[in-house]
């Protein structure tokens, strides 16, 4: 129930310690949870004597955890999965609830209830959210998209040394070629965080759509400018994308910012290798001062995160539908600033890991509209330079121009090449 990603903190200390079986299960129950928790709720509530009766947290996710081994884990007895809920709702404080908790999943367990049960992956979603993907997307679109998100998502890596890879084969860890980028591998198998290649960062766990909008950046600083000297990463942390802005661009200084003291230490870590050509800065994205001081400036936006519900899958029961424009505001504000802080004929490339559009291609146009000096010109000139490079994996460029759209932004739906969603949008200033 804390504020921080579920995948961050299932990397806690407390998690690490345990041993792989109980690591996985460990992870299993907590993304399975929050993935089905509506369904969860729904399959519950009934079987209360007082369905609508208000419960203790701690009662409430005792009887989530059992409920979902019951429904989804074949692997785990049923009288187990029981117990341990019991014993749970014991060990919370909750003795008084025991009994109830044991009643209701002994119900949902009865062969009985069982019959002609569904669970369909829209059923994990609020209402509102999968109304508007099947709005925008059509229904079969947005039914891949919550099917996706109920799903673990491949972990995608980058390879960044050409040793490494022979490293990740020696110890034992099975690799699958990336559907976008011929840099990037999917980890089939295998811990990839227990090798040495992973603590040096010659190999780096990063979404393969992460990874693409780095290399976007890269690509437009070189077509702005043959040689970019100055580039502003505005919202940088935690630093995938600004690494490979600077194994790309070798000749161009980097200032990375972050909002955030704690999370700009982590960002200064991380990019140490880069000293002498990164400089790490603590700045409002918001409210920058420079003026046309840079060749480029990535704008990787906060944002509601809907693309990331698979990783991420808490963020759909505490986001709302009026949350939107508030992150809109903010968007529009880092996109002026980043706008003014480019050089003339110098370009913003503006990205989010969302899928709503009042974050995404309403906040390029709201700019644009504002009479700022900029166009907006379409990614196809990139995606054919980077396939030009080598950059792309084998049929990745016919594939991302039939995502482009008619203005030249570019969406990755979450699962269309096994990736999170993005956002991603190129303009120019004039």
């Amino acid at each position: 129930r804390g504020q921080g990603h579920s995948d961050g903190l299932l990397r806690a200390k407390a998690v690490s310690a345990l041993a792989p079986a109980d690591r996985n299960l460990a992870t299993a129950l907590v993304f399975g949870v929050l993935r089905w928790q509506l369904l969860l709720d729904a399959e519950i509530r009934p079987l209360l004597k007082r369905p609508n009766a208000k419960l203790d947290d701690e009662v409430l996710v005792a009887l989530r955890l059992g409920a979902f081994q019951l429904l989804f884990l074949d692997r785990v007895p049923a009288h187990a999965a029981i117990g341990e809920s019991v014993e749970l709702t014991r060990q919370a404080g909750q003795r008084y609830a025991s009994g109830l908790v044991n009643a209701v999943l002994r119900r949902l367990a009865a062969p009985q209830a069982a019959e002609a049960r569904e669970h369909h992956p829209a059923s994990g979603y609020p209402e509102w959210m999968v109304e508007r993907w099947i709005h925008r997307f059509g229904a079969e679109a947005a039914l891949a998209v919550c099917a996706y998100g109920q799903a673990q998502p491949r972990l995608s890596i980058r390879i960044c040394d050409p040793h490494a890879e022979a490293e990740l084969a020696g110890a034992g860890i099975a690799l699958a070629p990336g559907e976008l980028l011929t840099a990037a591998r999917a980890a089939v198998s295998g811990d990839v965080t227990a090798i040495a290649a992973f603590r040096e960062e010659r190999v780096r766990v990063q979404d393969e759509g992460s990874q693409l909008i780095g290399e976007i950046a890269a690509c437009a600083a070189t077509a702005a400018v043959r040689n970019p000297k100055n580039i502003l990463d505005a919202c940088a942390a935690p630093g995938g994308k600004t690494l490979i802005l600077a194994e790309r661009l070798a000749a161009a200084h980097i200032v990375a910012c972050e909002a955030s003291a704690q999370r700009l230490a982590q960002l200064a870590k991380r990019l140490s290798g880069y000293a002498g050509r990164v400089e790490c800065r603590r700045a409002d994205a918001a409210a920058l001062e420079e003026d046309a001081a840079f060749d480029l400036a990535l704008v990787d936006a906060p944002c509601s995160g809907t693309g990331t519900l698979g990783r991420n899958p808490e963020i759909r029961h505490r986001l709302r539908l009026e949350d939107l424009p508030r992150q809109a505001n903010r968007q529009r504000a880092i996109l002026r600033a980043a706008l003014r802080a480019v050089k003339p004929g110098g370009c913003v490339v503006y990205s989010t890991c969302s899928l709503e559009p009042e974050e995404n291609e309403h906040v390029v146009a709201a700019v644009l509209r504002e009479g700022a000096p900029a166009r907006q010109i379409s990614l196809g000139e990139c995606i054919g330079q980077m396939q030009s490079k080598g950059i792309l994996a084998a049929g990745a460029a016919a594939r991302l121009e039939r995502c482009l759209a008619p203005e030249g932004w570019l969406r990755l739906l979450p699962g269309a090449f096994a990736t999170d969603g993005f956002f991603v949008a190129l303009i120019e200033r004039v």
